[in-house]
């Protein structure tokens, strides 16, 4: 912990308020990418380094905000996104551990009691999200298209095989958009040891469901691979397909992640997570993986 100016205690780890000296002057995320982007990138020019303090926002944006409160558990926190589309608070998991924490994890897959074809849903559950967050979920297409909309998001992909072997694959941007737009996927640079299985079949591609056919291909891939995904014709990946056990003679429609294992083995458990790019790591956080 440390003290800025006399201010309230503030993380390292946090995303800092651009608060002008002199007649008061902030920078909210306002929902709309690029011109929120621009004020932000605006205010920051004018400043020199003293001139930025870190507060507790009242209302955190993310878990990387609850995090700057001073939250360091992993758990289930009260977060409000800045975005139109959601007009209220939402209750979301953070993972406050893995590489410095402040992540919001939008999805979790594991051996939690649910059918293997859990995550075979409609468009309608998608996108607001459905089970619980601290087990089998999806946080929803309206909650994620509202995160990723209101700041610059990192994504990482936490991925266990049932031999419980751990990679990861991180890409620097992600966002998606509305679901006028079928929740595009927008996704690039990749780093990690799982390989890439996101960014070529997927990047670009709108949300496909099995009673919302959006995909490249002649048929139905979220019909045929049993999940909800950005299928192009149709995968490389495949996070909310069927949970099963290792390997199995079907092909891809299992959790697939196939630039590591292929598509003829299924993962033990995965989380998807975000985080805003211009995260700044604590050294005083205490470091661990939050797959175990």
């Amino acid at each position: 912990m440390l003290i800025l100016n006399g201010l309230l205690p503030c993380l390292v780890a946090a995303v800092c308020v651009v608060e002008a000296v002199g007649p008061e002057k902030r920078i909210y995320p306002k929902g709309y990418r690029e011109r929120s982007f621009e004020l932000v990138n605006e205010v920051e020019d004018t400043l020199s380094k003293g001139d930025k303090k870190c507060k507790c926002p009242p209302h955190p944006l993310d878990c990387a905000e609850v995090l700057q409160c001073g939250k360091r558990e992993s758990g289930i926190y009260e977060i409000w996104p800045r975005n139109r589309i959601i007009s209220e608070s939402v209750y979301v998991y953070c993972d406050m551990k893995t590489d410095g924490g402040g992540w919001t994890v939008i999805q979790r897959r594991g051996n939690y009691g649910n059918r293997q074809d859990y995550f075979f849903k409609k468009w309608v559950n998608y996108k607001n999200g459905f089970g619980n967050p601290e087990k089998d979920f999806w946080l929803g297409n309206d909650k994620i298209y509202a995160l990723t909309n209101q700041n610059q998001y990192t994504l990482r992909f936490d991925l266990m095989d049932f031999e419980n072997n751990l990679r990861t694959a991180s890409y620097k941007n992600f966002w998606i958009e509305s679901e006028n737009n079928q929740y595009r996927l927008h996704v690039s640079n990749y780093v990690g040891d799982a390989g890439d299985s996101f960014i070529e079949m997927h990047g670009g591609q709108k949300f496909s469901t099995k009673d919302r056919d959006n995909d490249n291909s002649t048929d139905n891939c979220a019909t045929t691979f049993k999940g909800g995904w950005w299928y192009s014709s149709c995968l490389a990946s495949n996070l909310n397909g069927l949970y099963l056990h290792g390997k199995h003679k079907s092909d891809g429609d299992g959790i697939e992640w196939s630039s590591w294992k292929g598509r003829h083995e299924s993962l033990k458990k995965t989380e998807m997570k975000i985080r805003p790019l211009n995260y700044i790591i604590s050294e005083d956080l205490n470091l661990e993986g939050i797959i175990q």
